[in-house]
């Protein structure tokens, strides 16, 4: 037998494997062609007027004080023959007192019941006294405030229709992909029914809010946009739209959506009990950095939230202890600590929950019975500071954008101190400075200065100005938030 013929067979089977690779090949570059052309359609005409009469404008009216003296008086010289007659004019018409006023504002909703429920951002509705809501029929009607969230900035309205109302579902946000469509509808600018298209930019986007989980879209969104939907193309909203990011106020293609999934859960305690009813587990606590992990014995990655202080309350009651690590809740393994707050928040009230911590390298299991969190009690636990009745002066360090207060037992015991701390706390942080940058926050105790111990404001002034007068540009400070120390090196600006 030759070279050839012993080759031969092998041969026709990888030209026979060759061609049945490229129909398979072609038959799926056809198929998914095909789908492509599905995923992108040539219009969203059928979309939007399947959504738009579910989708409403909203214009809101406050009264707000006026001010005295609006009315101008006439100013003739002095010794005119018009004196007299400009006095009697001015006498009939002058009001010293503030005349209020009624100031208007639009924005967007949705109908999400035929009986007449409506969603809508907070700050659309925020103090109005009156609302009033446009359909797409062109059709009006008064509606009362159902109840709000100022955290994820949703509040329910209701209106009552003669005849049912058509209406929108939520879909599940969390199966939204990035490079999605999407298409937003609301009220831009005040100019009425108004759908704009784009695609999924980026999913759990965090803004300001604990409880922000939001849609980023390309979608035009703009002033007026707020509390508007914005639907997949099924029909189903997966986001309410919220706010924008934009140098001029106006939309370049970053617009932000809190997700249905959070809506809906909002809207269902809105509805069902006029308010937000949140899971409170009762800890202080802070995220991880590679620094603790590596001090802390048994944990070996970046993930859990540390607690820094246990007030009273559920957590205290079921043996939780400061420098335990909650390494998951309820089932739910715990990322950082804004997955802790947003899955307490989550969980039922009164609900008994398993909480894993790590305590001394080993994992411990406690049984606690979440409590209702109430934000404005809570406000100490949130920002690390309680200050209502703190009599003492604060005084605010210009170079450093920063205002401080002496440790007093009201503010010790707010931010669960011992006895033996010692420092200057830190009551308020301008956004935009550097210390805010570098993470120092209302609540946080300096305990150190230009490596020097300081028990008061006047030791803190005087380590600024000897780091000054040294000829350096940054001081080290030594800041205590819980448990927890860091240093922080901040410019000292001249």
């Amino acid at each position: 037998m030759t070279l050839l013929a012993r080759f031969a067979p092998n041969t026709l089977h990888l030209s026979s494997f060759f061609w049945l690779s490229l129909l398979v090949f072609l038959m799926s570059f056809v198929k998914a062609s095909h789908l492509s052309a599905q995923l992108m359609p040539n219009s969203f005409a059928d979309l939007a007027e399947k959504i738009s009469p579910s989708v409403v404008n909203i214009t809101t009216s406050t009264v707000v004080a006026g001010r005295a003296n609006q009315i101008p008086r006439g100013i003739v010289p002095k010794g005119s023959p018009f004196e007299e007659f400009f006095k009697e004019f001015d006498d009939r018409r002058r009001d010293d007192s503030p005349r209020p006023r009624r100031s208007s504002a639009l924005g967007s909703g949705f109908v999400i019941s035929n009986s007449g429920y409506i969603v809508t951002n907070n700050h659309v509705i925020d103090g109005a006294d009156e609302i009033e809501i446009e359909f797409f029929s062109g059709d009006t009607l008064p509606a009362k405030v159902i109840g709000t969230d100022k955290n994820t900035d949703i509040a329910v309205l209701k209106v009552e229709p003669k005849t049912p109302l058509e209406f929108v579902g939520f879909g599940d946000s969390d199966v939204a992909r990035v490079g999605d469509w999407v298409v937003a509808m609301g009220n831009p600018m005040g100019q009425g029914f108004s759908v704009s298209a784009g695609i999924v930019s980026a999913r759990n986007r965090a803004l300001a809010g604990i409880y922000d989980d939001y849609i980023q879209t390309d979608a035009a969104i703009n002033r007026g946009n707020s509390g508007g939907p914005l639907f997949n193309l099924k029909g189903e909203v997966v986001g309410v739209n919220t706010a924008i990011l934009s140098p001029n106020g106006g939309s370049i293609g970053i617009g932000f959506s809190m997700a249905s999934n959070v809506v809906s859960r909002v809207v269902d305690q809105l509805i069902k009990f006029g308010e937000i009813r949140r899971g409170w587990l009762g800890v202080r606590i802070q995220d991880l950095d590679e620094d603790i992990v590596e001090s802390i014995d048994g944990l070996d990655e970046l993930a859990g939230a540390l607690v820094s202080g246990v007030p009273d309350g559920p957590a205290k009651d079921a043996g939780m202890l400061q420098n335990d690590v909650i390494i998951v809740f309820d089932g739910h393994a715990v990322e950082d600590v804004r997955d802790l707050v947003q899955t307490v928040g989550n969980t039922e009230v009164g609900k008994a929950v398993d909480v894993v911590v790590l305590r001394e390298g080993n994992e411990v299991t406690l049984s606690v019975t979440l409590g209702l969190r109430d934000d404005e009690k809570l406000a100490s636990t949130d920002e690390g500071l309680e200050k209502k009745g703190i009599p003492e002066k604060n005084k605010k360090i210009e170079n450093l954008g920063i205002t401080l207060s002496n440790l007093t037992e009201e503010i010790r015991s707010g931010l669960g101190l011992n006895s033996s701390a010692e420092g200057v706390v830190v009551m308020d942080v301008i956004d935009t400075s550097e210390a805010y940058e570098k993470g120092l926050r209302s609540g946080d105790l300096i305990t150190e200065a230009g490596q020097k111990k300081i028990t008061n404001i006047s030791e803190f002034e005087r380590q600024v100005n000897a780091t000054k007068d040294g000829g350096r540009k940054t001081m080290l400070l030594l800041v205590r938030r819980g448990n927890d120390p860091k240093f922080l090196a901040l410019t000292i600006q001249k």
